[in-house]
């Protein structure tokens, strides 16, 4: 599943290529990509139609875009994307072969600068498990306008409300896993299985570890470590493992060629060179060194 880095990269290539621009026509090929949408797929169209895309936002594993013209709703709702587990969201000519798992497209007008842009906005998802709808916005965790739909989602560890005092209060109200916690989207956002181990790797914490046992300086080299490889991630454009995640371009992320536990068991640590261990967990699975991240007793 797309996490925080690979939702930011997606949401930089619309604001380059889609912001300022209006949807002069949309087409549905599957209402089941509507299907959080209670409306309906002709009240999607008719709503969308003639909005003006303004600068697209994140929070976590949501991307949308407000609506800066519109003329059924005031104050106009936002264009929300949740991409699931195999969403993309990819600006392409009209003229460009259809994609097989094509569910919408926002047919898009010219900018006034002189240079040809891709003249339409396509949502793929194979899966399903992703989708768009229109939601109004309202003041979410932490006092930030969020779409409706996504005002129950916590801040995610790019954003200014999450400092190591918030984090380790977070952690310590919860009777949890450390990696639990941060899988929960409605405590921090954004934090999927890859990423996790990653940060806890980097921070020399383990997995199990019991999150209301995190002291403040662990919740702040925990802290340091999730923007670390958040940023990693994104210089990197993302984690592709194939062709599920790429950009608003079709290009593929590589940061999987630089992950340090993720994927790497019976392979050494490369801090201290002790075989790195894969353990089963919550139906998926955890990496770590287990000299460098102590299981607790």
């Amino acid at each position: 599943m797309p996490e925080l880095p690979e939702v930011e990269v997606v949401r930089r290539g619309v604001e380059r290529w889609a912001a300022g621009r209006r949807v002069e026509r949309v087409q549905v090929y599957d209402p089941r990509s509507l299907r959080r949408f209670a409306e309906g797929p002709e009240a999607f169209q008719r709503q969308l139609t003639g909005s003006v895309l303004g600068v697209p936002e994140r929070r976590g594993k949501y991307l949308w875009i407000p609506l800066e013209q519109h003329d059924d709703a005031d104050p106009p709702p936002a264009l929300l994307i949740h991409l699931g587990m195999s969403g993309q969201v990819l600006i392409e000519d009209d003229d460009a072969p259809a994609e097989k798992h094509l569910k919408i497209t926002l047919a898009l007008s010219a900018r006034a600068e002189k240079a040809r842009l891709p003249s339409h906005l396509r949502f793929i998802d194979q899966r399903i498990f992703g989708g768009m709808q229109l939601s109004p916005l309202v003041t979410g965790i932490a006092g930030r306008q969020v779409p409706q739909a996504a005002a129950h989602i916590a801040p995610d560890p790019l954003e200014p409300a999450v400092t190591e005092e918030w984090l380790f209060r977070t952690l310590r109200r919860r009777r949890t896993g450390l990696k639990r916690a941060l899988l929960d989207q409605t405590l921090i956002s954004g934090v999927g299985n890859i990423y996790a181990d990653e940060a806890l790797w980097r921070a020399k914490l383990h997995y199990a570890r019991r999150a209301e046992t995190v002291t403040r300086a662990e919740a702040m080299r925990l802290l340091e470590a999730l923007r670390e490889v958040m940023e990693a991630a994104l210089a990197a454009g993302g984690t592709s493992f194939d062709a599920l995640y790429v950009n608003v371009n079709g290009a593929s992320g590589y940061f999987s060629r630089l992950l340090r536990s993720y994927g790497r068991a019976g392979q050494p640590c490369l801090r201290c060179g002790t075989l790195i261990v894969r353990e089963k967990f919550m139906n998926r699975s955890s990496y770590f060194c287990p000299k460098c991240q102590r299981p607790p007793r």
